[in-house]
C-alpha cells in the first residue's frame, strides 16, 4: 500500500524523498540536506522577482465555451405567469429542505454574477420557507489580515455546510478568477492554476460528503445594470448597494466579460455544473434559480 500511494502521488512539483531512517544522525542530516536544496532552488535567479510558470496545457482555454451565457431574446415573464409557479417552488423547498436534513446529505448553492443582477433577492425568494437553523447565507467580501495568511481557499471550506445543512455563497472562491484576476490582486500563475485548484476542491467535496453544488451565474445586460445603479441611487432604502467600487468594475465590463467566458469554461463539470439565468426580468431569474435548485435536491435524494 505504501508503495501505491508513493508512486501515485509522487509529482513533479510535490515529489516524495524516502530517506533511511536506520540511523538517526544521518537521517536528520539527509533531512536537512534535502530542505535546503529545496529551498536554494526557490530563491529568485535576479532582483528577488518571483519566478514565473508556463501555464499547463490542460488549462489551455477550450476552443468552445460548454456554457451559453446570451440568447438572442430577453427571457422575460408576467407575475401572473410566474409568481404561482414561484409560489409552489418555494413550498416545495420546505419538504426538500427537511429531507435532506433527516438524511444527512449537505447542499452548497454558489451565487456569482454582474453587480446589481439580483443575487441577493434570488437568496431570499428560495429560502422563504426554509427552516432558518438548516441554512446559512455567507456575504463574500475581500479576505481580512487572517484569511491572507492562509490558501485563499480555506476561507472557503471553513464554512461548508455540516451535514444536512445548506449554505448560499453570496460570491465566492470563483472571485480568484474573476475580480482577483481583473483588478491584479493574484498573479497570473495564480489564477491559471486556480481553475483545477478550484475543479478539485468541488469535486473532493461531493465525493466526500455525500453532497451536491449547485452554481449559478447571473446575467444580465449592460443597460439593465445601468438602469438598476440609477434607481438603488435615488433610493433611500437601496442607495447602500451601490458604491464607487461598482462604477469602477462596470468600467471594466470587457475584462470581466473574457474572466467570466474562461470562468465558465474551465469549471463546467460533470458534478458541478453550471446554470446560467438570463437576469434582466427578476421574477423570471428567481424562478429559474428556484427550480433549479428544487430539481438538483430532487435529484440528490
Amino acid at each position: 500500500m505504501i508503495d501505491d500511494f508513493l508512486e501515485k502521488t509522487n509529482t513533479r512539483y510535490a515529489p516524495w524523498h524516502v530517506i533511511d531512517a536506520t540511523d538517526r544522525n544521518s537521517t536528520i542530516l539527509s533531512v536537512y540536506s534535502t530542505i535546503l536544496e529545496i529551498l536554494e532552488k526557490c530563491i529568485p535567479d535576479t532582483g528577488g522577482e518571483k519566478k514565473t510558470r508556463e501555464t499547463p496545457k490542460e488549462l489551455a482555454m477550450p476552443k468552445k465555451n460548454p456554457v451559453k451565457r446570451h440568447s438572442a431574446s430577453k427571457k422575460t415573464c408576467t407575475r401572473e405567469e410566474c409568481q404561482p409557479e414561484l409560489d409552489e417552488l418555494q413550498k416545495e423547498m420546505l419538504g426538500l429542505h427537511y429531507l435532506i436534513y433527516k438524511r444527512k446529505i449537505p447542499l452548497i448553492i454558489v451565487y456569482e454574477g454582474w453587480d446589481a443582477a439580483g443575487k441577493g433577492g434570488n437568496i431570499t425568494r428560495i429560502s422563504r420557507y426554509m427552516n432558518p437553523l438548516g441554512y446559512d447565507v455567507i456575504p463574500v467580501g475581500p479576505p481580512d489580515e487572517t484569511e491572507k495568511s492562509h490558501h485563499y481557499l480555506w476561507r472557503f471550506i471553513r464554512n461548508y455546510p455540516r451535514a444536512g445543512h445548506v449554505t448560499f455563497f453570496d460570491r465566492s472562491w470563483y472571485g480568484r478568477v474573476l475580480v482577483e484576476r481583473v483588478e491584479g490582486f493574484a498573479t497570473k500563475p495564480e489564477w491559471q492554476r486556480a481553475y483545477r485548484e478550484i475543479n478539485e476542491m468541488e469535486e473532493d467535496y461531493i465525493y466526500s460528503s455525500g453532497g451536491g453544488i449547485v452554481k449559478f451565474w447571473l446575467e444580465i445586460s449592460r443597460e439593465e445594470q445601468l438602469k438598476r445603479f440609477r434607481q438603488r441611487i435615488s433610493d433611500p432604502l437601496k442607495v447602500h448597494k451601490i458604491t464607487e467600487e461598482d462604477w469602477r468594475n462596470r468600467e471594466k465590463w470587457s475584462l470581466y466579460d473574457e474572466a467570466v467566458d474562461e470562468m465558465l469554461a474551465r469549471t463546467h463539470t460533470r458534478l458541478a455544473p453550471w446554470t446560467v439565468i438570463e437576469s434582466d426580468d427578476k421574477l423570471f431569474a428567481r424562478v429559474m434559480a428556484t427550480r433549479t435548485v428544487v430539481e438538483s435536491i430532487r435529484n440528490l435524494l
